[in-house]
């Protein structure tokens, strides 16, 4: 985005990102990264259900159709969705990085209205890592993959270890997801990344 503000513009001294050689490979589904997960997970009956696909180098493409429960304005998605759908998207890219993080900051462009109905295509890629950094951006285009942009981002995301969430989630569902082998067997994957 032309008026990106400095907090997202990579540091002199980033560098390019480099896909993990265990990422998922291009066009791969990639899971939900949590069941309840409000963006990705199957067990939120009004979430999102965006489902992401790892692309060529450090980019995921994915689609998020709007519902009615999505719905702002009549008949039209909420902003604060489709910035939720975008989040969703950029927050794929740890798949390809092998690396767990979370938003630090999320900056939108709104460029057209997007009706309920509409299949929402997206599409992320890393720009540039800096220590625990991640430099991103992401667009969402409607009426496929080449329509014209309805919403832009850019972002950045911090790596984290498994202990942010452990330190700071739910009991109940942090105990949930640890008693999950699948879970855990994820989540220390990405923690031993080199």
């Amino acid at each position: 985005m032309s008026g990106t503000s400095a907090a997202l513009r990579p540091p002199a001294d980033a560098v390019p990102p480099v896909r993990h050689p265990d990422a998922p490979a291009p066009g791969e589904l990639l899971g939900a990264h949590y069941d309840h997960c409000f963006g990705c997970g199957d067990q939120q009956p009004h979430g999102l259900h965006v489902r992401a696909r790892a692309g060529e180098g450090v980019s995921v493409v994915a689609e998020f159709t709007v519902q009615p429960v999505h719905q702002g304005a009549p008949g039209l998605a909420h902003g604060g969705v489709l910035v939720s759908a975008l989040d969703e998207t950029l927050g794929s890219l740890g798949w390809l990085l092998r690396t767990i993080a979370v938003t630090g900051r999320l900056e939108t462009d709104f460029v057209r209205p997007v009706p309920v109905g509409t299949v929402l295509h997206l599409e992320a890629e890393v720009k540039a890592v800096a220590g625990r950094k991640i430099y991103s951006s992401a667009v969402g285009r409607v009426g496929g993959p080449d329509g014209p942009v309805a919403v832009r981002a850019d972002a950045l995301f911090v790596e984290v270890k498994v202990d942010h969430f452990v330190d700071n989630g739910r009991q109940e569902e942090i105990r949930a997801v640890l008693d999950d082998p699948d879970q855990v067997r994820v989540a220390r994957a990405f923690e031993v990344n080199p």
